[in-house]
């Protein structure tokens, strides 16, 4: 029986999305980010200097922070205080990676960029719209230092954006809630900057294998939400 989705989505459809900019008062830009049941706030704070790996090199640095608080879910999480999971370590390290990918770190100068995404409550897709969301408060923040005179130009050379497709019933859907990431298959998260190069793709079978066929199917899924979510994102930073 083919899977129906719980939301009455077609299979090729993303969850409503939506950036609320300067959500917060103090940060440098703060934008949070709604996609579907999932809320992120994401911040961006810039500080001189840069890890010592780097120091001399006239290059730039962005690191992320990525935390989920304890109401997020249904039953309440506890907080990481002194030693983070091994989940929360891979999808900070994910979030940077997918962000760094979006700049021209000489372009920034000996300065780093720290990326907080706190998700508030989740629905699946947590990593992926801490990406997605997490790319407008960065152009948002660097756009600032520019109108300050602190950059002569956005170090940012592609724009970039994270979706997760999934396999249920045998067939691709696009951008799964919380209910279809559990039935899944297969699960994949994938990140792609605006020439559709591919900065990264999360994905592993939940049981069983997975065809050649299948994934080329989730790869171009996966293609099609990223253009939309990169057109939401174009048409919030205008």
């Amino acid at each position: 029986m083919p899977w129906q989705r719980p939301d009455n989505r077609q299979p090729d459809q993303l969850r409503p999305i939506s950036f609320e900019r300067d959500f917060t008062r103090f940060a440098m830009s703060s934008v949070l980010t709604k996609c579907g049941g999932t809320q992120v706030l994401c911040t961006v704070t810039v500080q001189e200097g840069v890890p010592k790996f780097l120091e001399g090199k006239g290059s730039g640095w962005l690191t992320a922070e990525y935390r989920m608080l304890p109401g997020a879910t249904p039953q309440r999480q506890e907080r990481e205080l002194y030693k983070l999971s091994g989940r929360t370590q891979e999808i900070q390290r994910l979030i940077g990676r997918s962000l760094r990918a979006s700049l021209d770190l000489k372009a920034l100068g000996e300065r780093t960029v720290i990326v907080d995404a706190d998700v508030l409550q989740a629905d699946a897709g947590t990593r992926t719209t801490s990406i997605t969301g997490g790319f407008v408060a960065l152009a948002d923040a660097l756009e600032k230092l520019v109108k300050k005179g602190q950059l002569e130009r956005s170090p940012i050379t592609h724009q970039v954006a994270a979706v997760s497709v999934g396999l249920l019933e045998g067939e691709p859907f696009l951008d799964l809630n919380y209910v279809e990431d559990v039935a899944a298959e297969v699960d994949f998260n994938v990140v792609m900057n605006d020439q559709l190069g591919i900065i990264e793709a999360q994905g592993t079978a939940e049981s069983g294998t997975f065809s050649r066929n299948q994934l080329n199917q989730l790869i171009d899924l996966a293609e099609k939400g990223i253009q939309e979510l990169q057109h939401a994102q174009r048409q919030c930073l205008t």
